[in-house]
Protein backbone atom coordinates (compact mmCIF):
# COMPACT_ATOMS: atom_id res chain seq x y z
CA UNK A 1 0.00 0.00 0.00
CA UNK A 2 1.40 3.38 -0.97
CA UNK A 3 1.42 6.49 1.19
CA UNK A 4 -1.15 7.97 -1.20
CA UNK A 5 -3.89 5.39 -0.56
CA UNK A 6 -6.68 7.24 1.22
CA UNK A 7 -7.87 6.23 4.65
CA UNK A 8 -11.49 5.94 3.47
CA UNK A 9 -10.60 2.50 2.10
CA UNK A 10 -8.44 1.43 5.02
CA UNK A 11 -10.93 -1.25 6.11
CA UNK A 12 -11.22 -2.76 2.65
CA UNK A 13 -10.30 -6.43 2.27
CA UNK A 14 -10.43 -7.25 -1.44
CA UNK A 15 -12.27 -10.25 -2.80
CA UNK A 16 -9.97 -13.19 -3.50
CA UNK A 17 -10.66 -14.83 -6.88
CA UNK A 18 -10.06 -18.52 -7.43
CA UNK A 19 -6.50 -19.29 -8.40
CA UNK A 20 -5.61 -19.35 -12.09
CA UNK A 21 -2.17 -21.05 -12.15
CA UNK A 22 -0.21 -21.38 -15.38
CA UNK A 23 2.61 -23.68 -14.24
CA UNK A 24 1.01 -26.77 -15.78
CA UNK A 25 -2.23 -28.06 -17.23
CA UNK A 26 -4.87 -28.62 -14.55
CA UNK A 27 -8.39 -29.97 -14.45
CA UNK A 28 -9.94 -26.68 -13.28
CA UNK A 29 -12.76 -27.30 -10.87
CA UNK A 30 -12.24 -24.24 -8.68
CA UNK A 31 -13.97 -21.21 -10.21
CA UNK A 32 -17.39 -22.48 -11.33
CA UNK A 33 -16.65 -21.91 -15.00
CA UNK A 34 -18.46 -23.94 -17.64
CA UNK A 35 -16.46 -26.87 -19.03
CA UNK A 36 -17.95 -26.15 -22.45
CA UNK A 37 -16.92 -23.44 -24.95
CA UNK A 38 -19.26 -20.58 -25.80
CA UNK A 39 -22.01 -21.05 -28.33
CA UNK A 40 -20.71 -20.97 -31.91
CA UNK A 41 -23.22 -18.19 -32.54
CA UNK A 42 -21.71 -16.20 -29.69
CA UNK A 43 -18.18 -16.61 -31.03
CA UNK A 44 -19.24 -15.69 -34.56
CA UNK A 45 -21.03 -12.58 -33.34
CA UNK A 46 -18.07 -11.49 -31.22
CA UNK A 47 -15.71 -11.98 -34.16
CA UNK A 48 -17.89 -9.78 -36.33
CA UNK A 49 -18.07 -7.09 -33.63
CA UNK A 50 -14.25 -7.05 -33.43
CA UNK A 51 -14.19 -5.41 -36.85
CA UNK A 52 -15.60 -2.21 -35.33
CA UNK A 53 -13.63 -1.95 -32.10
CA UNK A 54 -12.45 1.53 -33.08
CA UNK A 55 -15.98 2.71 -32.21
CA UNK A 56 -17.71 2.97 -28.85
CA UNK A 57 -20.55 0.51 -28.32
CA UNK A 58 -24.15 1.70 -28.24
CA UNK A 59 -24.48 2.73 -24.56
CA UNK A 60 -28.15 1.69 -24.56
CA UNK A 61 -27.29 -1.86 -25.71
CA UNK A 62 -30.72 -1.81 -27.32
CA UNK A 63 -30.57 -5.15 -29.13
CA UNK A 64 -29.24 -7.05 -26.12
CA UNK A 65 -31.78 -5.49 -23.78
CA UNK A 66 -34.53 -6.47 -26.18
CA UNK A 67 -33.28 -10.06 -26.41
CA UNK A 68 -33.03 -10.48 -22.62
CA UNK A 69 -36.41 -8.83 -22.11
CA UNK A 70 -38.03 -11.16 -24.63
CA UNK A 71 -36.47 -14.17 -22.89
CA UNK A 72 -38.10 -13.14 -19.60
CA UNK A 73 -41.35 -11.78 -21.05
CA UNK A 74 -40.47 -8.23 -19.98
CA UNK A 75 -39.80 -4.87 -21.63
CA UNK A 76 -36.28 -3.55 -22.28
CA UNK A 77 -36.92 -0.86 -19.66
CA UNK A 78 -37.01 -3.62 -17.04
CA UNK A 79 -33.50 -4.86 -17.90
CA UNK A 80 -29.98 -3.50 -17.39
CA UNK A 81 -26.91 -5.22 -18.83
CA UNK A 82 -23.64 -4.85 -16.98
CA UNK A 83 -19.99 -5.85 -16.89
CA UNK A 84 -20.64 -9.20 -15.24
CA UNK A 85 -23.23 -9.65 -12.52
CA UNK A 86 -20.65 -8.24 -10.10
CA UNK A 87 -21.29 -4.80 -11.58
CA UNK A 88 -25.06 -4.96 -11.17
CA UNK A 89 -24.54 -6.09 -7.57
CA UNK A 90 -22.19 -3.18 -6.92
CA UNK A 91 -24.70 -0.81 -8.53
CA UNK A 92 -27.34 -2.16 -6.13
CA UNK A 93 -25.14 -1.42 -3.12
CA UNK A 94 -24.52 2.08 -4.49
CA UNK A 95 -28.16 2.79 -5.32
CA UNK A 96 -30.09 1.17 -2.48
CA UNK A 97 -27.76 1.16 0.53
CA UNK A 98 -26.27 3.80 2.81
CA UNK A 99 -25.93 4.43 6.53
CA UNK A 100 -29.72 4.68 6.83
CA UNK A 101 -30.30 1.66 4.59
CA UNK A 102 -27.82 -0.99 5.76
CA UNK A 103 -27.31 -4.29 3.99
CA UNK A 104 -27.81 -7.83 5.21
CA UNK A 105 -26.86 -11.20 3.78
CA UNK A 106 -25.89 -14.67 5.04
CA UNK A 107 -22.59 -15.15 6.83
CA UNK A 108 -21.71 -17.92 4.36
CA UNK A 109 -22.38 -16.67 0.84
CA UNK A 110 -20.76 -14.94 -2.13
CA UNK A 111 -17.70 -13.14 -0.77
CA UNK A 112 -18.18 -10.00 -2.83
CA UNK A 113 -21.22 -8.82 -0.85
CA UNK A 114 -19.13 -7.80 2.15
CA UNK A 115 -16.51 -6.25 -0.16
CA UNK A 116 -19.10 -4.11 -1.95
CA UNK A 117 -20.60 -3.05 1.37
CA UNK A 118 -17.23 -1.97 2.72
CA UNK A 119 -16.23 -0.29 -0.55
CA UNK A 120 -19.41 1.78 -0.51
CA UNK A 121 -19.25 2.50 3.24
CA UNK A 122 -22.46 0.61 3.89
CA UNK A 123 -23.07 -0.90 7.34
CA UNK A 124 -23.96 -4.56 7.01
CA UNK A 125 -25.07 -7.59 8.97
CA UNK A 126 -24.02 -11.15 8.23
CA UNK A 127 -26.88 -13.41 9.30
CA UNK A 128 -25.80 -16.90 10.40
CA UNK A 129 -27.08 -19.84 8.40
CA UNK A 130 -28.67 -22.80 10.14
CA UNK A 131 -26.34 -25.62 11.17
CA UNK A 132 -27.20 -27.46 7.94
CA UNK A 133 -26.29 -24.33 5.90
CA UNK A 134 -29.91 -23.52 5.05
CA UNK A 135 -31.26 -19.98 5.24
CA UNK A 136 -33.68 -19.27 8.08
CA UNK A 137 -36.20 -17.10 6.26
CA UNK A 138 -37.54 -15.71 9.55
CA UNK A 139 -34.23 -13.86 9.95
CA UNK A 140 -34.99 -11.88 6.78
CA UNK A 141 -38.56 -10.82 7.52
CA UNK A 142 -39.49 -7.34 8.67
CA UNK A 143 -35.93 -6.01 8.62
CA UNK A 144 -34.64 -2.49 8.12
CA UNK A 145 -32.03 -3.74 5.68
CA UNK A 146 -31.51 -4.04 1.95
CA UNK A 147 -31.26 -7.80 1.49
CA UNK A 148 -28.88 -9.75 -0.72
CA UNK A 149 -29.55 -13.46 -1.18
CA UNK A 150 -27.78 -15.75 -3.63
CA UNK A 151 -30.22 -18.40 -4.79
CA UNK A 152 -28.90 -21.06 -5.09
CA UNK A 153 -26.44 -19.90 -2.48
CA UNK A 154 -22.70 -20.14 -3.00
CA UNK A 155 -20.70 -22.01 -1.87
CA UNK A 156 -23.41 -24.24 -0.33
CA UNK A 157 -25.54 -24.70 -3.46
CA UNK A 158 -28.77 -24.71 -1.43
CA UNK A 159 -31.84 -22.89 -2.74
CA UNK A 160 -34.91 -21.20 -1.34
CA UNK A 161 -38.31 -21.82 -2.92
CA UNK A 162 -40.30 -19.13 -4.69
CA UNK A 163 -42.83 -19.08 -1.85
CA UNK A 164 -40.07 -18.55 0.72
CA UNK A 165 -38.68 -15.62 -1.25
CA UNK A 166 -42.18 -14.18 -1.64
CA UNK A 167 -42.56 -14.25 2.13
CA UNK A 168 -39.37 -12.21 2.43
CA UNK A 169 -40.54 -9.77 -0.24
CA UNK A 170 -43.95 -9.19 1.29
CA UNK A 171 -42.53 -8.72 4.79
CA UNK A 172 -40.09 -6.05 3.57
CA UNK A 173 -42.17 -3.84 1.24
CA UNK A 174 -40.04 -0.76 1.90
CA UNK A 175 -36.67 -2.41 1.34
CA UNK A 176 -35.10 -3.73 -1.84
CA UNK A 177 -34.52 -7.49 -1.95
CA UNK A 178 -31.76 -8.57 -4.35
CA UNK A 179 -31.91 -12.19 -5.47
CA UNK A 180 -28.65 -13.25 -7.10
CA UNK A 181 -29.50 -16.03 -9.56
CA UNK A 182 -26.02 -16.72 -10.91
CA UNK A 183 -26.62 -20.49 -10.67
CA UNK A 184 -30.36 -20.74 -11.26
CA UNK A 185 -30.04 -22.56 -14.59
CA UNK A 186 -28.69 -25.64 -12.78
CA UNK A 187 -31.58 -26.06 -10.35
CA UNK A 188 -33.93 -24.22 -8.04
CA UNK A 189 -36.84 -21.97 -8.98
CA UNK A 190 -36.38 -18.54 -10.51
CA UNK A 191 -38.24 -15.54 -9.15
CA UNK A 192 -37.72 -13.56 -12.35
CA UNK A 193 -41.48 -13.63 -13.16
CA UNK A 194 -42.18 -11.79 -9.89
CA UNK A 195 -40.47 -8.51 -10.83
CA UNK A 196 -43.79 -7.07 -12.00
CA UNK A 197 -45.58 -8.22 -8.86
CA UNK A 198 -43.06 -6.74 -6.42
CA UNK A 199 -41.53 -3.32 -7.00
CA UNK A 200 -38.84 -4.06 -4.39
CA UNK A 201 -37.39 -7.10 -6.21
CA UNK A 202 -34.16 -6.99 -8.19
CA UNK A 203 -32.98 -10.23 -9.81
CA UNK A 204 -29.39 -10.49 -11.03
CA UNK A 205 -28.06 -12.96 -13.59
CA UNK A 206 -24.74 -13.77 -15.25
CA UNK A 207 -23.60 -15.16 -18.60
CA UNK A 208 -20.51 -16.63 -16.89
CA UNK A 209 -21.90 -19.98 -15.77
CA UNK A 210 -24.63 -21.62 -17.85
CA UNK A 211 -23.84 -19.57 -20.96
CA UNK A 212 -20.09 -20.32 -20.96
CA UNK A 213 -19.00 -16.68 -21.10
CA UNK A 214 -16.99 -16.08 -17.91
CA UNK A 215 -14.24 -14.42 -19.94
CA UNK A 216 -16.68 -12.01 -21.59
CA UNK A 217 -17.77 -10.42 -18.29
CA UNK A 218 -21.46 -10.01 -19.02
CA UNK A 219 -24.40 -9.94 -16.63
CA UNK A 220 -27.69 -8.18 -16.11
CA UNK A 221 -30.39 -7.24 -13.67
CA UNK A 222 -34.16 -7.27 -14.04
CA UNK A 223 -36.67 -5.36 -11.98
CA UNK A 224 -39.47 -2.83 -12.26
CA UNK A 225 -38.76 0.19 -14.45
CA UNK A 226 -38.25 2.49 -11.45
CA UNK A 227 -35.52 0.24 -9.98
CA UNK A 228 -33.79 -0.06 -13.35
CA UNK A 229 -33.98 3.73 -13.77
CA UNK A 230 -32.18 4.08 -10.43
CA UNK A 231 -29.47 1.66 -11.54
CA UNK A 232 -29.11 3.45 -14.88
CA UNK A 233 -28.43 6.64 -12.95
CA UNK A 234 -25.50 4.87 -11.32
CA UNK A 235 -24.35 3.37 -14.61
CA UNK A 236 -24.36 6.68 -16.49
CA UNK A 237 -22.58 8.32 -13.56
CA UNK A 238 -19.75 5.78 -13.60
CA UNK A 239 -19.28 4.09 -16.97
CA UNK A 240 -21.86 4.60 -19.76
CA UNK A 241 -20.03 2.14 -22.04
CA UNK A 242 -19.84 -0.53 -19.37
CA UNK A 243 -20.04 -3.56 -21.69
CA UNK A 244 -17.58 -3.92 -24.56
CA UNK A 245 -18.83 -4.46 -28.11
CA UNK A 246 -17.60 -8.03 -28.44
CA UNK A 247 -19.18 -9.17 -25.17
CA UNK A 248 -22.48 -7.52 -26.05
CA UNK A 249 -22.46 -9.19 -29.45
CA UNK A 250 -21.56 -12.56 -27.94
CA UNK A 251 -24.43 -12.12 -25.51
CA UNK A 252 -26.82 -11.62 -28.40
CA UNK A 253 -25.43 -14.70 -30.10
CA UNK A 254 -25.89 -16.99 -27.11
CA UNK A 255 -29.38 -15.62 -26.40
CA UNK A 256 -30.29 -16.77 -29.90
CA UNK A 257 -28.94 -20.26 -29.17
CA UNK A 258 -30.91 -21.32 -26.12
CA UNK A 259 -30.83 -24.99 -27.12
CA UNK A 260 -27.04 -24.95 -26.81
CA UNK A 261 -27.29 -23.56 -23.28
CA UNK A 262 -30.00 -26.04 -22.29
CA UNK A 263 -27.98 -29.01 -23.56
CA UNK A 264 -24.89 -27.89 -21.65
CA UNK A 265 -26.87 -27.38 -18.45
CA UNK A 266 -28.37 -30.86 -18.78
CA UNK A 267 -24.89 -32.36 -19.22
CA UNK A 268 -23.58 -30.51 -16.16
CA UNK A 269 -26.54 -31.60 -14.04
CA UNK A 270 -25.99 -35.21 -15.12
CA UNK A 271 -22.30 -34.99 -14.21
CA UNK A 272 -23.18 -33.35 -10.88
CA UNK A 273 -25.56 -36.13 -9.91
CA UNK A 274 -23.00 -38.76 -10.94
CA UNK A 275 -20.36 -37.08 -8.79
CA UNK A 276 -22.72 -36.83 -5.83
CA UNK A 277 -23.33 -40.57 -5.87
CA UNK A 278 -19.67 -41.44 -6.44
CA UNK A 279 -18.44 -39.20 -3.63
CA UNK A 280 -21.06 -40.46 -1.19
CA UNK A 281 -19.83 -43.99 -1.92
CA UNK A 282 -16.36 -42.81 -0.86
CA UNK A 283 -17.70 -41.55 2.47
CA UNK A 284 -17.99 -37.86 1.58
CA UNK A 285 -20.74 -35.68 3.01
CA UNK A 286 -22.25 -32.83 1.03
CA UNK A 287 -25.12 -30.40 0.66
CA UNK A 288 -27.82 -31.03 -1.92
CA UNK A 289 -26.33 -28.52 -4.33
CA UNK A 290 -28.48 -26.97 -7.05
CA UNK A 291 -25.51 -25.16 -8.60
CA UNK A 292 -22.81 -26.20 -11.04
CA UNK A 293 -20.65 -27.16 -8.07
CA UNK A 294 -20.58 -29.46 -5.06
CA UNK A 295 -19.84 -28.50 -1.47
CA UNK A 296 -18.23 -31.51 0.19
CA UNK A 297 -16.32 -32.72 3.22
CA UNK A 298 -14.91 -36.02 4.41
CA UNK A 299 -15.45 -36.83 8.10
CA UNK A 300 -11.98 -38.32 8.46
CA UNK A 301 -9.79 -36.14 6.22
CA UNK A 302 -9.10 -32.43 6.64
CA UNK A 303 -10.48 -30.21 3.92
CA UNK A 304 -7.16 -28.49 3.31
CA UNK A 305 -5.39 -31.81 2.91
CA UNK A 306 -7.90 -32.90 0.27
CA UNK A 307 -7.40 -29.61 -1.57
CA UNK A 308 -3.59 -29.98 -1.51
CA UNK A 309 -3.64 -33.64 -2.48
CA UNK A 310 -5.88 -32.92 -5.45
CA UNK A 311 -3.70 -30.01 -6.51
CA UNK A 312 -0.64 -32.25 -6.54
CA UNK A 313 -2.58 -34.58 -8.82
CA UNK A 314 -3.39 -31.72 -11.21
CA UNK A 315 -6.95 -31.06 -10.06
CA UNK A 316 -7.92 -27.65 -8.70
CA UNK A 317 -10.84 -27.20 -6.30
CA UNK A 318 -11.72 -24.25 -4.06
CA UNK A 319 -10.81 -24.35 -0.37
CA UNK A 320 -11.96 -21.63 2.03
CA UNK A 321 -10.03 -20.69 5.15
CA UNK A 322 -13.07 -19.49 7.11
CA UNK A 323 -13.36 -21.62 10.24
CA UNK A 324 -17.07 -22.17 9.54
CA UNK A 325 -16.39 -24.04 6.30
CA UNK A 326 -12.70 -24.93 6.45
CA UNK A 327 -13.44 -28.66 6.34
CA UNK A 328 -15.30 -28.27 3.07
CA UNK A 329 -14.15 -27.89 -0.52
CA UNK A 330 -16.24 -26.44 -3.32
CA UNK A 331 -15.86 -28.51 -6.46
CA UNK A 332 -16.99 -27.14 -9.82
CA UNK A 333 -18.84 -29.68 -11.95
CA UNK A 334 -16.93 -30.30 -15.16
CA UNK A 335 -17.45 -32.81 -17.92
CA UNK A 336 -18.29 -36.40 -17.07
CA UNK A 337 -14.68 -37.36 -17.87
CA UNK A 338 -13.40 -34.67 -15.47
CA UNK A 339 -15.74 -35.87 -12.74
CA UNK A 340 -14.51 -39.42 -13.23
CA UNK A 341 -10.90 -38.21 -12.94
CA UNK A 342 -11.85 -36.36 -9.74
CA UNK A 343 -13.52 -39.37 -8.14
CA UNK A 344 -10.60 -41.62 -9.10
CA UNK A 345 -8.18 -39.20 -7.43
CA UNK A 346 -10.35 -38.90 -4.32
CA UNK A 347 -10.62 -42.68 -4.10
CA UNK A 348 -6.82 -42.83 -3.95
CA UNK A 349 -6.69 -40.10 -1.30
CA UNK A 350 -9.29 -41.83 0.86
CA UNK A 351 -7.28 -45.09 0.75
CA UNK A 352 -4.07 -43.41 1.96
Amino acid sequence: MSRFFTSKHGALTPYTPGEQPRDKKYIKLNTNESPFPPSPRAMEAASEAAKSLQLYPDPTYKALHEAIAAYHGLTPEEVLVTNGSDEILNFAFMAFCDKDHPAAFPNITYGFYSVFATLNHVPYTEIPLNSDFTVNTADYKGTADTLFLANPNAPTGLALTVSEIEEILTSNPDRVVVIDEAYIDFGGETVAPLVRKYDNLLVTRTFSKSRSMAGARLGYGIGCKALIDDLNTIKYSTNPYNVNSMSAAAGLGVMADDAYTANNCAAIIEAREYAKSALKALGFEMTDSMGNFLFVRHPKIKGQRIYKELRERGILVRHFNSILISEYNRITVGTMAEMQALTDALADIVKE
